[in-house]
């Protein structure tokens, strides 16, 4: 049973639904008429079974003697070769978090309603794409897997998961979370094939020694986009006196006009930004932090064609 609409707060699957319609906003993926700079990866890398047999044409000079149709060649006494193109249709992952720090957010909407909105962006544009779709949803407990199927009920089965994890957030039993970021990674490893194309939608803090270990395990073989998600009150304290935070049984109390106090935790949230900064130019993958101060679309398009986006 869903809970009432509760925008920024909760998602809806009709909302995720709609997100189809926003897919033309942003160019996610490259169409012949137009290029994207993001997923130009997407059909760049031959990868196992990435490629399909096309046609075969006579020999000409640079040609991979490695592709000689020998057949073709013995029966035509001419040498022919044999071409090959990229498979048309690949297998998108979206691997998406939906746990209680992400239950939080001091702008737009929270962190779990934005990553919710990105997978369905994500999901409703591979699927416009003719690619296959699935994805898991991972929470403090549990996570919950789709295998990538090409059709219109493979995603719509993974938005009725994510709609149900991010409703049942805040409704915590008191049990410590486990360390499912990783877990969730080493699971996507162990399903995907070569090649795929892996969305990681997580919260900026995720990312840690045995997170990033599984991330660079996992884009030795697929493509990685990384979209770390934060809320200005991630990276800098406002100076307003004592707040106290209540977790659980859980309580600490902060006095924010200490100087020192918030200079130590801007000094961690740059650090945590510049830890995924080098990750991302290690594994010579995308990186497009989100944030809960703009709305998804418009700060997809900023990063993604920035040029077009000032003029």
């Amino acid at each position: 049973m869903q809970l009432p609409s509760q925008p920024g707060i909760r998602v809806s699957l009709g909302e995720l639904i709609e997100m189809r319609h926003r897919v033309g906003e942003v160019q996610l993926f490259s169409t012949p008429a137009r290029r994207s700079p993001l997923i130009g990866l997407h059909h760049s890398k031959l990868r196992g079974r990435g490629v399909d047999f096309d046609q075969v044409r006579a020999y000409q000079a640079g040609d991979d003697v490695r592709t000689i149709d020998w057949r073709v060649t013995a029966r035509t006494q001419e040498p022919h070769t044999k071409l090959f193109h990229e498979e048309r249709e690949r297998p998108v992952f979206v691997v998406i978090e939906q746990s209680s720090r992400l239950f939080f957010g001091s702008q737009l909407c929270l962190k779990s309603v934005l990553a919710a909105q990105a997978a369905a962006l994500f999901g409703w544009a591979a699927l416009n794409h003719n690619d296959r779709i699935g994805g898991l949803v991972f929470s403090d407990q549990e996570h919950h897997e789709i295998k990538p199927r090409r059709s219109k009920q493979s995603l719509l089965q993974l938005l009725n998961v994510l709609v149900r994890s991010n409703q049942q957030l805040g409704c915590s039993d008191g049990r410590a979370p486990r360390e499912t970021f990783s877990l969730a990674l080493r699971r996507a490893r162990e399903v995907l094939r070569p090649g795929s194309l892996v969305v990681i939608l997580c919260d900026e803090r995720a990312l840690n020694d045995t997170s990033e270990q599984q991330l660079s395990l996992l884009a030795r073989h697929t493509d990685l986009i990384l979209l770390p998600l934060n809320d200005p009150l991630d990276h800098a304290l406002p100076s307003a006196g004592l707040l106290r935070f209540v977790e659980g049984e859980a309580e600490l109390e902060l006095d924010t006009q200490d100087e020192y106090l918030r200079n130590s935790y801007r000094e961690l949230a740059e650090a945590r930004r510049s830890r995924w900064q080098r990750l991302a130019q290690k594994l010579g993958v995308p990186l497009l932090p989100l944030s809960t101060r703009f709305e998804l679309v418009e700060q997809l398009r900023d990063q993604l064609h920035p040029l077009g986006a000032r003029r």
